[in-house]
């Protein structure tokens, strides 16, 4: 049952599409056979990875910007972890607007290149803070230390509106009545924006937001009937890594989309490396979202007409080996263990001649520290041919008297050591 919330208006919408013209790509809505066979449904990406910056977040950012009165000294600031500040500084260089652009610190290198390449010698780029969030409120002491104007990345109505269009242009498209509808969330702009065109012009189709596990800060707000922070997030789908929704975008997605779900941060790693290696498509975490919440809905979907909203596709290739490390794991093939070794002739030896399988692959092995002569503590990490044989591994240990502490999930440890 819907909440009683009155959406935005579509002539606003229609008006910031009338305002995108010319300077965002009306990107394509394409059937994908790959995903389509899977899930034996008609299954169709909302390819907003293919505008100039990469994302969708030039449509808000320039919306919201062109609106700005043209004062002497107009400077704009904002925060990002990275799309939105392409955003910002590439509608700076268009609108002829001096900015300032804060990005976490740990923000990919190619994002903030990026960032320097499309705002040119228009902006700046000030690196501060570790989450977005952290980012975010020294943004807003520097701005109103300036008297500058703040671009917030979701918690606008011209925003917001600027990411609506990306919902026309699908219903614009789209030659058939869209059953599903997936869409990540992060701060919560596109959702609400989408929604908010859905809701009044194909109502009969069911929204779902998509957040990662490891930052579900709209889904926990959603739950609980109140718009929350949380006290922390795994930073992984940097895009949508946001401690808490907007006030307004909060508003909008808990009464107008059907329902928010998580998906692991795993499963985002999996589907993304093969989106790569079977469709060519570079997607970063967050602009994989979408995708990796139709495993879910498997059953529902089946014979139905699905659209999935790709997002971005601002990846660091330097990331690819983290991204491949998660995705084994959550495939249940990489596993990590702290084994104790009694200090004798042959420990070793029993380990992998009585304990491992054939097939099984000791890709990581390290004495940790010798704290008596008689037992030693030893990382290990295995590579296995199937899922359950992590099982197996486990009973031999335990019957060749090995001590063994299990690791995965325990992913702030695993970073120390991997």
């Amino acid at each position: 049952m819907q909440k009683t919330i009155t959406p935005l208006e579509l002539p606003a919408v229609e008006k910031a599409a009338h305002r995108l013209k010319g300077v965002v790509l009306k990107t394509p809505l394409l059937q994908n056979l790959s995903l389509s066979q899977r899930y034996e449904a008609s299954i169709y990406l909302k390819r907003e990875d293919l505008q100039v910056v990469r994302s969708y977040k030039i449509r808000g950012a320039y919306n919201k910007m062109a609106g700005l009165p043209r004062e002497e000294g107009l400077e704009v600031v904002c925060s990002s972890a990275g799309n939105h500040a392409q955003g910002v500084a590439y509608a700076c260089q268009l609108l002829g607007i001096r900015g300032c652009i804060f990005m976490p610190a740990n923000t990919p290198a190619q994002k903030v290149s990026k960032v320097r390449l499309f705002g040119k010698n228009w902006v700046e780029v000030v690196l501060s803070g570790s989450t977005y969030d952290d980012t975010y409120a020294e943004a807003r002491a520097f701005c109103d230390e300036r008297g500058s104007t703040f671009i917030h990345p979701f918690d606008d109505p011209l925003v917001i509106e600027g990411q609506a269009t990306v919902g026309l242009e699908i219903l614009e498209t789209a030659d058939f009545s869209i059953d599903y509808c997936f869409m990540p969330i992060g701060g919560g702009g596109l959702a609400s924006g989408l929604a908010s065109v859905f809701r009044q012009l194909s109502p009969q189709t069911r929204l779902i937001g998509v957040q990662p596990a490891g930052a579900p800060s709209m889904y926990q707000s959603i739950r609980r009937g109140q718009r929350q922070a949380l006290e922390q997030i795994d930073p992984f789908v940097d895009g949508a890594a946001v401690k808490c929704p907007g006030a307004l975008t909060y508003e909008l997605c808990n009464a107008l989309l059907d329902e928010v779900v998580l998906v692991p941060e795993g499963q985002v790693c999996e589907d993304l490396l093969k989106m790569y290696n079977e469709e060519g498509m570079v997607l970063e975490p967050a602009g994989t979202l979408s995708i990796s919440a139709l495993k879910g809905f498997a059953e529902e979907i089946r014979g139905k007409h699905v659209v999935c909203v790709i997002s971005g596709s601002n990846n660091d290739i330097t990331r690819m080996e983290d991204i491949k490390e998660r995705a084994m794991q959550h495939q249940g093939l990489k596993h990590y263990f702290m084994v104790t070794f009694n200090q004798k002739p042959g420990a070793l030896r029993t380990f992998v001649n009585r304990v491992l399988q054939p097939g099984d692959d000791i890709i990581h092995f390290q004495y940790i520290k010798k704290n008596n002569k008689e037992k030693g503590p030893v990382f290990i990490g295995v590579e296995v041919q199937q899922p359950g044989d992590v099982e197996t591994i486990q009973q031999r240990m335990e019957e060749e008297g090995f001590a063994c502490e299990y690791l995965n999930g325990k992913q702030d440890f695993l970073n120390l050591l991997v």
